[in-house]
Formats: structure tokens, sequence, C-alpha cells
């Protein structure tokens, strides 16, 4: 069973209009509603967590630096 989308109905609508965009445009390939939503699902579900787990690492070390910034301040 697939997971509940985390976009909103507006978001999904404008990506899924995107992936129509670039398909035409890039490939001179009409895709329907049904198949540029389900391709939007499949990237969610599939390569979206890697982004998203990026994005913590990548806050984490900034996070990081920044703490090690202000130990650096601390007087003998």
């Amino acid at each position: 069973m697939a997971k509940k989308s985390m976009l909103s109905k507006e978001k999904k609508e404008g990506l899924i209009s995107e992936i129509r965009t670039y398909f035409l445009a890039e490939r001179e390939e009409e895709l329907g509603d049904l198949a540029a939503a389900l391709l939007l699902d499949f990237f969610e579900e599939k390569i979206g967590p890697e982004f998203y787990n990026q994005g913590v690492m990548d806050s984490y070390l900034l996070m990081k630096d920044r703490v090690e910034d202000i130990m650096s301040l601390e007087k003998p």
C-alpha cells in the first residue's frame, strides 16, 4: 500500500504540471496527468528520502560548525 503524500494538493498539482512540461520540452513526449502523478509518487517515495536525509546531514554539519565556533569563545 502506498504512503500518503506529504505534499499539499496545490503543490502536487503544480509539480505534476512541471513534470508534464519537462517531458514535452525535453523528450517531446506528452504525459497525461495520471502518468505524471505516478512518476511524482515514485520520486516522492523512492528518491525523496535521500534528499531529506542529505538536508538533515547538511544541517547537522552546519550546526556542528557553529557550536565549535561558540566553544572557541570559552575563556580559560
